[in-house]
């Protein structure tokens, strides 16, 4: 008797609806940067600085001025390290255009060099004379840089401008969850009639909190120690202003993947630029190269721990998307946003299952054998089961089964 089947349409039309919610949830986070960036950024910083608003409390300061307090440290911290980095920053920017040009001339220097790409005979001295009393042609590439640079001026004073309106509003957003996380948590609990979901959702913030604080510690200071050793190779090997390298190395750090590669290739070029010989202009990148490499398989794993380690995969993924979504801010909160997502996951019975994609775990995985089931037994089985009628036994190395003395004697009959 046939069974009946299950519709198949209702299924299906409830994951189109979902695919169709989430297409539109993207494109508008894409779209509402403006908007949604300096909330995203805003929550990790609460959550990394909220400890700090939290302990302030525990002697008696209450949380705006706590919240005053931790967000003007951390203002102030970050305008210090500005104002060391501006100087050295501003003298490579004016000596850009120069050095590049003389990067031009370098590479054109080794193009003649090559035989199958060498160019034409140079001109003779008269030919040469002849050709520096003529009037030159004109230069579009040089017209094209006067003529576009009013609007190239005027679009870095409007990205000024956005940068700025970020700064101030992810500022002051800090400012005012810090100042009222204690209310808005106990209003969001109250809100909730069930007991099991508030000791759930408590337990998830705190999580969150715990999990990235650790994780952005210990990130920085690893990060601080890279930074460390990459101005230290840049002043060996002898490239100027070795601080900015080494701040260039520590902060880019917390972008995987993308970060590293950034800082090796600015790297290789300031060496292009300050240097002669092929060697000395490769020197800075395999440095930092070499520590990044030193740092990713072994610093960071016995640092970090399986606690805190998530797949590379997924981080890989994070920042990919999040870089794509809102540039260089949102690769940077990338992972702490992954590490809040797993925490979260891990007090929902809807998403839990999703937390093995995203936590490497303290247990290797098993063979895909094992965890089908085919054990020796059952492989055992399954080929005795297809094996052709009259084929061989394999010879599997166990011993062989003895025959019943009832079979001995059948045989014997059947002898006589």
């Amino acid at each position: 008797m046939n069974q009946p089947v299950a519709p198949v349409a209702p299924a299906l039309s409830s994951l189109a609806s979902k695919g169709l919610l989430a297409i539109v949830l993207i494109v508008f986070a894409r779209y509402a940067q403006a908007i949604l960036l300096p909330i995203a950024v805003a929550l990790v910083l609460t959550f990394v600085l909220s400890p700090l608003v939290r302990r302030l409390r525990g002697y008696g300061v209450a949380d705006p001025l706590g919240a005053a307090v931790v967000v003007g440290s951390f203002v102030l911290g970050v305008a210090v390290l500005a104002s060391t980095l501006a100087a050295p920053a501003a003298e490579w920017w004016e000596k850009a255009p120069q050095g590049i040009q003389q990067l031009i001339d370098r590479a054109e220097g080794w193009r003649r060099n090559v035989p199958f790409l060498a160019p034409t005979p140079a001109p003779t001295r008269a030919s040469a004379a002849r050709a520096a009393s003529t009037a030159a042609p004109p230069d579009p590439v040089k017209e094209k840089i006067a003529s576009e640079s009013v609007a190239l001026t005027g679009t870095l004073l409007v990205k000024l401008g956005e940068a700025g309106i970020f700064v101030a509003a992810t500022l002051i957003l800090l400012f005012f969850l810090l100042a009222s996380e204690r209310w808005l948590l106990g209003r969001t609990v109250q809100a909730i009639t069930r007991k099991r979901a508030r000791v759930a959702l408590i337990g998830a913030v705190r999580d969150a909190q715990r999990d990235i604080a650790a994780f952005l510690a210990t990130q920085a200071l690893i990060n601080a120690g890279v930074g460390f050793a990459t101005g230290l190779a840049c002043w060996l090997i002898g490239l100027p202003n070795p601080v900015l390298w080494g701040a260039l190395a520590g902060i880019m750090s917390f972008i995987p993947y993308l970060g590293p590669l950034v800082v090796l290739l600015t790297l290789f070029l300031a060496g292009a630029l300050t240097f002669n010989t092929v060697g000395e202009m490769l020197m800075p990148a395999l440095a930092f190269g070499a520590i990044n490499l030193i740092e990713s398989n072994l610093v960071s794993p016995w640092v970090v721990g399986r606690r805190l380690e998530l797949t590379p995969l997924a981080v890989f993924l994070a920042v990919m998307f999040a870089g794509w979504l809102w540039g260089i801010a949102g690769a940077f909160i990338a992972v702490p946003g992954l590490v809040a997502t797993r925490s979260l996951a891990r007090r929902s019975k809807r998403l839990r299952g999703w937390v093995t994609y995203l936590d490497r775990g303290r247990e290797e995985l098993r063979p895909i054998r094992s965890l089908l089931g085919l054990g020796r037994r059952s492989r055992a089985m399954h080929a005795a089961a297809v094996r052709p009628l009259g084929a061989p036994q394999p010879d599997s190395g166990a011993q062989p089964l003895r025959p019943s003395p009832a079979a001995f004697d059948t045989h014997d009959i059947t002898a006589r």
